[in-house]
Order: structure tokens, then C-alpha cells, then sequence
């Protein structure tokens, strides 16, 4: 079963995550009993489906984060960063998504100017559940029975300094559709 009992969540930060289930009990003035995106009734029903990839156009994602590695795209084909097309598919080192804004496979997220939003966003989706760690995605999978969520595809266009274009924006649609993105976040 990919079900996900609310009160088996171990992730530390998932109390703060009012937005996802409001019991209205905390201290953050937006707590109000069922304020939120009725996450617990979801996930009675699935905790996400590694068969969805969504990519996440932003700054690049920490596909390192022990909270998001094991829900992330893997092109299979190719090894990051490197300087070959393995698979043919236009894109040098595209292991985990493309960095649209230096048009290289390597995917950053530690520049000095970097925020970590990319990661943050990927998180807020695809979060392992029930890992003990961080915080909990709305379809990270259930870590307790094994079921993985949705899987994330970095689709980077801001770069430390370099700020996002129409062109790197217009290729990143482009690639997340070409490589079986279904649902596109920005």
C-alpha cells in the first residue's frame, strides 16, 4: 500500500508545514484548523508515483540532498557533466536535467548568489516521506513501505550570477517535454 499515516510522519520539519495539515495547534498565526491543502486525506491514497516526472525550472536542485536523491530523474545514459552526448539527445552530460543557463549538464545549486530556491521548490514536491529527515514532499513516496515518489528533473535557468532568459526558458519546456516531464513547475 502507498498509504501514509500523518501520525507515522517522523520528518522533523513536517510540523511546521501547517500548509499541508492544520490541526490550527501551533504559533504561526496563519494556524487555523483545516487551512491547509488537505495533504493527509491525499496521501490515503497515494503518496506519489515514480512514473511522473515533473521538472522544476528554477535554479538548479541539490540532486545530492539526501531529503530529494532518491526521487530524482536519472537519464540513465548519461554520466553528469560530462563533456558527451551519450544518448544522442542534443544534450552533453544531462544526467539529472540540464543547465539551460551555462548550456552544460552540470547542475548547480552553491553559487555565492544562489538562494536554493530550486531545491526548496523540488522539495515542497518530492521530499522523501517518512525518512526522518527534513521535510515531507506532497508526493515524496513513503520511505516506510518503500514506495518512491514522483521524480524530479532539474531544469536549470538561473546560474549564481546569470539571470534566466525567454531562450533558456523556451529550451527547458522544450527539453522537460521531450524527455517525459508531465507536469512542468516554475
Amino acid at each position: 500500500s502507498t498509504r501514509l499515516a500523518v501520525e507515522a510522519v517522523n520528518d522533523p520539519g513536517f510540523k511546521d508545514q501547517w500548509h499541508y495539515y492544520n490541526t490550527g495547534s501551533g504559533v504561526h498565526e496563519k494556524q487555523v484548523a483545516g487551512m491547509d491543502i488537505n495533504v493527509k486525506d491525499a496521501w490515503q491514497y497515494c503518496t506519489g508515483d515514480p512514473s511522473i516526472i515533473v521538472a522544476v525550472i528554477d535554479e538548479g536542485v541539490d540532486y545530492t540532498h539526501d531529503d530529494l536523491k532518491a526521487n530524482m530523474w536519472v537519464n540513465e545514459a548519461e554520466t553528469f557533466g560530462s563533456d558527451t552526448d551519450a544518448d544522442g539527445n542534443g544534450f552533453k552530460g544531462d544526467r539529472y536535467g540540464y543547465n539551460f543557463a551555462t548550456d552544460r549538464g552540470y547542475i548547480g545549486s552553491t553559487g555565492s548568489n544562489d538562494t536554493g530556491h530550486g531545491t526548496h521548490v523540488a522539495g515542497t514536491i518530492a521530499a522523501v516521506n517518512g525518512n526522518g529527515i527534513g521535510v515531507c514532499g506532497i508526493a515524496g513516496g513513503n520511505a516506510a513501505t518503500g514506495q518512491q515518489g514522483v521524480k524530479i528533473m532539474s531544469l536549470q535557468i538561473f546560474d549564481d550570477t546569470r539571470a534566466a532568459t525567454v531562450l533558456a526558458e523556451s529550451k527547458a519546456f522544450k527539453y522537460a517535454a521531450d524527455n517525459g516531464a508531465v507536469i512542468i513547475q516554475c
